[in-house]
Parts: C-alpha cells; sequence; structure tokens
C-alpha cells in the first residue's frame, strides 16, 4: 500500500537528517581518500537507512518501495553520488535478491546483517571480457560433492573492496549459453577469494570498485541462491528494480544539481546583469525543469507499475536511457552555466558533472537499452 503523507514526510526527514549529520561533514574527505569508510555502513544500519522497505521480521522498516527509492533519490540530490551508487547495490539490488530468490535459511542468515550495516554486499556480474554482455561470462562454478568450486574473474563491482557477501553470477553449465548461468551466495573469508587493487575512476570517487578474483574457491550447496541454471532469468526478472534504483539517482542528482545552478545563476553577474537575466540562461534552465519533471512523472508511473507487477524490460529500459541520458545532459548545462568554476573542484556542480557519466554505462549501456526497445519494436 502506498505511504501516508505524513509517513513519507517522516522518513524524508529522518533520511535527510541522517546524511546531514553522519556524511554532509565527511564526503568531501572520502572522495580525495577514494574511500567511503566501512564504518559508515553500521551507522546507516543503526540509523535505520538500510532495508527500509525489508520486512520487519528481518530488522527491516516494512516501509513502501517508494520510501525506500526516495532513500536513493535524497543521497543523490546531496551531491553523494559514490555513496547512492554502493547504497542502490546494497540497500536495492542484493538484498532483494536474497529476499525473493533465498531460502529462509538464507534470508535469515544474510538479510539481518546487511540491514544492521555488520555485512556490506555487492553483486559481481561483469567480467573483464563480457561487459554488458552477461550471456558469455565465463566464470564457471562445478558441482562437486562437497559443494561448487568457483573459477573466475569478475571487474567493475562496486563495493567490491569492502564487502563481506557478494552475488556471484557463473556457469554451472558452459555449453548452455544463457540457460548455464546460476548465481551464488560468495563469504568473501573464504579460501580462494581475492581482490585487485581498487579502479580508480573519473567520477564517484568514494565508491569503492574492484576486480574480484575466485581461484578454486569451494562454496557449500547451501550457497546457491535460487535454483540451477536459472541464474540468468532472475538477473532479468530483478533488473526492472536496478533500473528504478538508477532512474532515482538520476532524477535526485539533477534536482540537486539544477537547485546549486539557480542560486549560482542569481548572484553571479556578467556584463552588468545577472547570469540569470541573460535569455539564453533562462531557456537552458526551462528546458531542465521541464525535462526534469516528465522524466519524474515517468519514474513515479514505473513505480506504480513494478508495484502492480506490470513493469517489464522494455519500460525499464526506456527508463534507463531516458533518465540517464537526462542527467549527463542537464549536468554539463548546468556546469556550462558556472563557466570556468564549473571546472575546478572548489564548487560542487564538478562532481554531479562527472559523477552522472557513468549512470549511462552500468546496468546496461544506453546502447543495450536501446537494442532491447528496438527488439520489443521489431523482434530480433
Amino acid at each position: 500500500m502506498p505511504e501516508r503523507a505524513e509517513d513519507t514526510e517522516l522518513f524524508h526527514n529522518m533520511i535527510n537528517r541522517v546524511l546531514d549529520k553522519e556524511v554532509a561533514p565527511f564526503y568531501d574527505q572520502w572522495e580525495e581518500e577514494a574511500a567511503i569508510p566501512r564504518s559508515v555502513w553500521n551507522t546507516l544500519g543503526q540509523a535505520g537507512m538500510l532495508g527500509i522497505d525489508m520486512p520487519e521480521e528481518y530488522g527491516g522498516a516494512a516501509a513502501s518501495f517508494e520510501i525506500s527509492q526516495l532513500a536513493i533519490s535524497e543521497i543523490a540530490r546531496k551531491g553523494f553520488g559514490g555513496l547512492a551508487g554502493g547504497y542502490n547495490i546494497h540497500a536495492n539490488i542484493v538484498m532483494p535478491y536474497i529476499l525473493h530468490l533465498g531460502t529462509e535459511a538464507q534470508k535469515q542468515q544474510y538479510i539481518p546483517k546487511m540491514i544492521s550495516g555488520d555485512m556490506l554486499s555487492a553483486i559481481a556480474m561483469t567480467e573483464p571480457g563480457a561487459g554488458s554482455d552477461l550471456a558469455s561470462m565465463r566464470t564457471t562454478a562445478q558441482r562437486t560433492d562437497k559443494g561448487y568450486v568457483i573459477n573466475g574473474a569478475k571487474v567493475f563491482i562496486t563495493n567490491g573492496l569492502q564487502a563481506e557477501l557478494v552475488i556471484v553470477c557463473a556457469k554451472t553449465d558452459p555449453g548452455a549459453g544463457a540457460k548455464g548461468v546460476s548465481l551464488f551466495l560468495v563469504d568473501t573469508s573464504l579460501p580462494g577469494f581475492s581482490r585487485g587493487k581498487g579502479i580508480r575512476k573519473i567520477g564517484q570517487h568514494a565508491s569503492d570498485t574492484a576486480e574480484l578474483f575466485f581461484t578454486d574457491l569451494l562454496v557449500p550447496h547451501a550457497a546457491l541462491l535460487g535454483e540451477e541454471g536459472k541464474g540468468f532469468a532472475y538477473l532479468m526478472q530483478e533488473l526492472p528494480r536496478e533500473r528504478l534504483g538508477v532512474g532515482a539517482q538520476a532524477v535526485g542528482a539533477t534536482e540537486g544539481v539544477l537547485a546549486l545552478t539557480l542560486d549560482y545563476v542569481q548572484q553571479r553577474q556578467a556584463f552588468g546583469q545577472r547570469i540569470a537575466d541573460f535569455q539564453n540562461t533562462r531557456f537552458k534552465l526551462a528546458e531542465a525543469r521541464a525535462r526534469l519533471e516528465v522524466s519524474k512523472a515517468y519514474l513515479n508511473q514505473c513505480i506504480a507499475d513494478y508495484l502492480n507487477g506490470e513493469m517489464g524490460p522494455t519500460e525499464a529500459a526506456i527508463l534507463k536511457l531516458m533518465l540517464t541520458e537526462m542527467q549527463c545532459d542537464i549536468a554539463s548545462e548546468c556546469l556550462q552555466l558556472f563557466g570556468g568554476y564549473g571546472y575546478t573542484l572548489e564548487y560542487p556542480v564538478s562532481r554531479f558533472f562527472v559523477d552522472a557519466r557513468v549512470q549511462t554505462i552500468y546496468a546496461g549501456t544506453s546502447e543495450i537499452m536501446k537494442e532491447v526497445i528496438a527488439r520489443s519494436m521489431l523482434g530480433k
């Protein structure tokens, strides 16, 4: 059921209070250090920020799905793009995977620790030689009497440096293509698991991104998430929620950069008048506002469809494509209105700009989104 307006306001105030106290004073330092301290996840858990829409029986707040998306959007709106990406993975992707696909024992074992922040999670799909082409992954999981032996490598894994739990996509039947993929819950303390150095990125610096390696890593049979061979179908099943989270980030970040820019152009002067008084400025901002409002409306429509079980891969692809491209375009236009100051690290508009760029790449590139949409129109 939809959250009552007063409940939404309570959660909104709580989320912002936590972010203002526990994140805002330190975020610049985290960006410089290219890492969010591991303890921050415990802090967010204690504050009720993790597992917002998870069932109470596992320690969640049992709030609405809309509230969980509001949390992602608010983190992004405040310019914490790196945290928003890691938060989306942990709270909006991995937790629901376990809730929807896991056994009761798996739910009891993992979800409460994830909600408290005692266990940070990641999901490992992408490989060095297979980016958006998940069916071509080479990581294997061979079934034995003792469990599954996993071998392979994954790259560009958000939360990869700190995660204690990783959902690993691997081929249990290497000759079956997409139908040979299975999902595994991997404890990163197990022998055979290792991490590469953190990957340096042009944006979202605070978010740790890593390459992961699996060398004869043995996991028990109970580590299988869902049924063997159905991993690709599960990925497709959960993609709408993942892309909703990316859309919520896009909307939040766009609201944040637009607010910064509105404030700046009304204070800054050139040629004897405010930047806000130039027609070009007014038209650019008007276009940005119009695109943002239309994007918000489609995001809300997709959330409603998702809750009704009516959001398919095409709708998810349209959402991902249009909202992330909007975010990048508006961040670029806003930076331009700052002039030379926009290109400096002193002004946060620059962080909104670089943080936006990866949104059109992860969770499926814009090109893949166009292909998904085209196939729904024209077939293969």
